[in-house]
Order: C-alpha cells, then sequence, then structure tokens
C-alpha cells in the first residue's frame, strides 16, 4: 500500500481544514488507518484511527470533539476533518495503514503496529 496525504495549508486559529490520504494497493480497503502527527522538535503522536469496516473509531483526547476522521473505501481515500484548530495543532500529519487486518473492527493508536506510511503534509496554525 502506498500512501499520499494533502490538504495541509496555513489557517487562522479556530479554522479548519480536510485532510485526504489517497492509497493504491487492493488491500487498504480491509486495513485499519491512521493519522499521526509531528510537531517541529517534538515526538510522533497518534491524532486518530478508524477500522476499515469504519465501525470502530478512536481519537486522541487532544483532537476530540474537533477533528473527524473517515474513509471511503470504493475510493481507497481516509479524511481527517480538523475543525477549531489550536495553534498546538501545527505539525507534519502522516497517514498510515496495517496490513490487512483479520478483524472488521480491529484498530490501534501504537505507531508501531502500522506497517506504511505517508510522506505526510504540513498544517501550521496562526494565533
Amino acid at each position: 500500500v502506498q500512501l499520499q496525504a494533502s490538504g495541509g495549508g496555513l489557517v487562522q486559529a479556530g479554522g479548519s481544514l480536510r485532510l485526504s490520504c489517497a492509497a493504491s494497493g487492493r488491500s487498504f480497503s480491509t486495513s485499519s488507518v491512521g493519522w499521526f502527527r509531528q510537531g517541529r522538535g517534538k515526538e510522533r503522536e497518534f491524532v486518530a484511527a478508524i477500522s476499515w469496516s469504519g465501525s470502530t473509531i478512536r481519537y486522541a483526547d487532544s483532537v476530540k470533539g474537533r477533528f473527524t476522521i473517515s474513509r471511503d473505501n470504493a475510493e481507497n481515500t481516509m479524511y481527517l476533518q480538523m475543525n477549531i484548530l489550536k495553534p498546538e495543532d501545527t505539525a507534519v500529519y502522516l497517514c498510515a495503514a496495517k496490513k490487512a487486518a483479520l478483524s472488521p473492527n480491529a484498530i490501534t493508536s501504537d505507531q508501531a503496529a502500522y506497517d506504511y506510511w505517508g510522506q505526510g503534509t504540513q498544517v501550521t496554525v496562526s494565533s
């Protein structure tokens, strides 16, 4: 699976952005996927994840209620809708996918568990 993230940019605090991650490869529709982010000088951290069925979703506490993860298996694409953005959301956002999972509800926030990574897209939130 190859992943290509897009949709980042510069936005004022309180604004919104929608990130996309286009995937190639047949296994995307049966892969759990997630978004991570890495701010300058910070460690990579979990943002959100969704199972391949879409029935199980998990968010980091810092984005809960503001971000929404979704996927369109027919289009091999996942999304991250980001609302009420804050300066502390500034980071490179990366999408990731696991190898095909047996369970349609399988999900993980452990970045070490992901097998494929996109190149990242920069999100900058000005105050």
